[in-house]
């Protein structure tokens, strides 16, 4: 599983998405309740950047049509999404915030 550098720990405010380009994949990374989470920067309703939306009790939220998607398992908590988005695994390493595209994930086309 390789990791990529995407940030700094001090690029990341509470609660607000920062989107970056891992090896060409859209992904915003967020630091939500002391914690660290990565997932795929478009919605899988509309193909919008998720990282544009709000972040509120660890679910993203799509700006356009208002879908929420769990930052833990990409799955959506509120309509009109119905399909989940890829999570990534994410670790910090000292001030650095790293990011696989690794997934274990089963997502249908």
């Amino acid at each position: 599983m390789a990791f990529v550098r995407v940030c700094a720990v001090a690029d990341l405010e509470d609660d607000t998405p920062l989107a970056v380009d891992v090896e060409g994949e859209p992904v915003a990374v967020v630091r939500s309740e002391g914690e660290y989470f990565a997932i795929r920067d478009v919605c899988s309703h509309a193909d919008v950047p998720l990282s544009e939306g709000d972040v509120e009790d660890c679910a993203i939220e799509c700006w356009l049509h208002g879908s929420r998607f769990d930052l833990r398992s990409g799955k959506p908590t509120g309509l009109p999404a119905t399909k989940p988005v890829p999570v990534y695994p994410v670790r910090v390493d000292g001030d650095d915030v790293l990011v696989s595209l690794t997934t274990n994930q089963e997502f249908p086309q």
